[in-house]
């Protein structure tokens, strides 16, 4: 299947169905981390392991798999002291989704590519090290990199993954829209003390209207929020289709960051992950997954969601 054929899905009303964490899985399988660039580097050396993950999230009932790039811009790979196997990193990420979706015999399975503006984290916490804040120069020649590498490789789209900051957001979205790929933009959110939804940005209070303003700057092929909790999904979805007319996307995470591993800590039931799932899919979300946190078991609860239509 091509990229085509998920567009017209899409136009159909019908529902798509995208995998669950990569990174995270990783971990949950007995990966190590790297302390500067959590999975980005995790790659290379467990290839067969990523491989089977792509594989569950195949068998559960994904009809998109997102490569393990997530955290392989030179902009984490450096500071990991890797900036000489950024290209080397990324090939193998997508060439093991490739030979993931080749095993599985599963020609109609989409391989996306993770493009994110995840900077240095301060160690032990969430927060990006503004310490270590790369320039805007920097920014721009990482993402366009990514964005190229992407392409190269042959991902069928790029998903701008947990955008929430303005300022590395709208370079991310110039080189991955640029790319001549589909884009699928991802938002990140929360909650303030009041209950507004807000951007994810842990040092700012930026409303997520404002955020979900830049998709009236770039032409995308989807928009939607993720690495979100799941009770907030809903009113943030809200706040996207006020910006954005086109298909929307919804995954949340369960658990949280401490860089670098990720925290199962009350990670959602698939049971109940699939009444949210299904309540965004009536209000007229049509590509569903999960991020950080969930599984492939998470992703199975919800694959019956595919013999539904929003239209």
């Amino acid at each position: 299947m091509s990229y085509a054929d998920i567009a017209r899905r899409l136009k159909d009303g019908g529902v798509v169905i995208l995998d669950g964490g990569t990174g995270t899985e990783l971990e949950r399988r007995g990966v190590p981390m790297n302390p500067d660039a959590w999975c980005g580097a995790a790659t290379l050396e467990n290839t067969a392991v990523l491989e089977a993950i792509h594989c569950d999230y195949i068998a559960a009932g994904a009809d998109v798999i997102t490569a393990n790039t997530y955290a392989s811009s030179r902009l984490m790979l450096t500071p990991a002291g890797l900036a000489d196997r950024v290209q080397e990193i990324n090939a193998t990420a997508v060439r093991t989704a490739h030979q993931a979706r080749e095993a599985s015999g599963r020609a109609d399975v989409l391989v996306a590519g993770s493009l994110s503006h995840m900077s240095p984290v301060s160690g032990g916490t969430a927060r990006v090290d503004r310490s270590r804040m790369p320039s805007a120069a920097e920014m721009a020649e990482a993402f366009g990199e990514m964005a190229a590498l992407l392409r190269a490789e042959g991902c069928d789209l790029i998903v701008l993954e947990m955008m929430y900051d303005p300022e590395r957001s709208a370079p991310a979205f110039k080189a991955a829209t640029e790319s001549g790929l589909p884009v699928w933009a991802g938002f990140s959110a929360r909650r303030d003390e009041t209950g507004r939804v807000l951007s994810f940005a842990p040092d700012r209070e930026m409303p997520f209207e404002e955020l979900v303003g830049i998709l009236k700057e770039y032409d995308v092929a989807a928009a939607g929020v993720m690495h979100t909790p799941s009770n907030t999904i809903g009113d943030a979805v809200a706040l996207v289709r006020r910006a954005y007319a086109g298909p929307l996307m919804a995954y949340p995470d369960s658990g949280y960051f401490k860089m670098p591993h990720w925290q199962f800590e009350d990670v959602i039931p698939p049971e109940e992950f699939l009444r949210f799932a299904s309540d965004w899919v009536e209000a007229g979300v049509q590509i569903v997954g999960g991020c950080c946190g969930l599984s492939p078991q998470h992703i199975a609860a919800i694959a019956p969601l595919k013999a539904q239509r929003t239209a």
